[in-house]
């Protein structure tokens, strides 16, 4: 790893120095963290994190490496890493590269041996804030005169620079170790095949595998595809899919998601659950540090079951404003916000969390099954 020095620099004036790997660049966005003991390279790839910068909590960061598999879209979204250790000698059998060279390869920069224990402290107790992460310009006091001028994400539609140029379809299965990817359903044959309109608001490949592997064909649709062209596939479903930013900012997506409500199923994940409360006529606010990490705590209210989860937002949907309209079926244990919504009397629900999560946990999956039993009776 390069010694050169690289610079952390919060709007609020703290700043962190330490090491650069990765891209010599600059980057800027809303530092968040992220409590994940695994799973990097995904978190890397989520088109949810567009806009940000991310702190990892675990100490150690790199020592898997990266392939070309474990990608959750067409390119990293991150946009500048931080971590305590970093490992620039992987030892997994299936590393193809090190975490710094594919950093380097798509400009994304990082800083390494910061103290990310006082970080996380600081965020915790001031929130989520915008930030500069610069190997290139090392003046601290200049750095966070700039990064006070960083755009926030309330108000921004990041969905339109992470969503599909065009449709197409998805025929990838489940994962099937040690090969990887599979190409067929996993579900029994004798059932039939349903049709999935899947809306890109930024959607993670590993949820497109999860509807294929529950005996979905799926169509993958750019975020402003109007309600009647969506139906005009002659759908089963429709998803919506997770994505990045602020929901209320999405341009055209509540009225979308409106006119497709009573026509068929719904199903809506992360982004997609905010868009759909926003459809119903609520409201949704943002949170003061978000949830990013593979370890949130839900419960199911019908149940009493508590699910395990991985999370990646920063705004919450408001369980008062859907009164009447929705009911609340999920809640976080660390902070009783709404992590599930669904419509009585139809087919029409949705999580905050990700049940898709790749490499886990896999306590929620079978809401993808739940989807398929909606679009069967209906």
């Amino acid at each position: 790893m390069s010694e050169t020095t690289a610079v952390l620099a919060l709007a609020d004036g703290a700043v962190f120095r330490g090491r650069a790997f990765g891209a010599k660049a600059e980057a800027s966005g809303e530092l968040v963290f992220n409590t994940s003991m695994t799973g990097y390279q995904e978190i890397l790839t989520d088109p949810s994190y567009e806009g940000q910068l991310v702190a990892m909590t675990c100490p150690e960061i790199g020592n898997v490496g990266v392939n070309g598999q474990d990608v959750e879209s067409r390119r990293p979204f991150v946009r500048g890493f931080v971590v305590r250790n970093y490992c620039d000698v992987p030892s997994s059998w299936r590393a193809e590269r090190s975490l710094g060279a594919y950093m380097a390869e798509h400009g994304m920069p990082g800083i390494a041996g910061i103290d990310t224990r006082a970080l996380v402290r600081h965020l915790r107790d001031h929130g989520a804030q915008e930030a500069i992460l610069s190997s290139v310009d090392l003046d601290a006091e200049r750095l966070v005169r700039r990064a006070r001028d960083v755009p926030s994400l309330v108000g921004r539609d990041l969905v339109r620079e992470v969503t599909c140029g065009e449709a197409y379809e998805w025929t990838e299965g489940p994962w099937v170790f040690p090969g990887g990817p599979a190409g067929a359903p996993a579900e029994p044959s004798g059932r039939r095949v349903l049709r999935v309109v899947a809306y890109d608001f930024g959607i993670k490949r590993n949820i497109l595998r999860r509807l294929v592997g529950v005996g979905c064909e799926v169509r993958v649709v750019p975020a402003s595809t109007p309600a009647r062209a969506a139906l005009a596939l002659a759908p089963d479903g429709v998803f919506l899919s997770n994505g990045p930013g602020d929901p209320d900012a999405v341009a055209g997506a509540r009225e979308i998601v409106g006119d497709l409500l009573g026509a068929v199923p719904v199903f809506g994940i992360c982004l997609g659950h905010q868009i759909l409360s926003l459809a119903l006529g609520g409201r949704t606010f943002k949170l003061k540090f978000g949830h990013h990490g593979g370890n949130q705590p839900v419960q199911d209210l019908a149940t009493g079951k508590v699910e395990i989860t991985s999370q990646n937002h920063g705004f919450a949907a408001d369980a008062d404003s859907v009164r009447g309209r929705a009911e609340v079926t999920h809640i976080n244990l660390n902070d009783r916000t709404v992590e599930g919504l669904a419509v009585p009397g139809q087919p029409i629900f949705s999580v905050q969390y990700h049940p898709e999560a790749s490499p886990g946990p896999h306590d929620a999956e079978y809401l993808f099954r739940r989807f398929v039993d909606l679009m069967e009776r209906a």
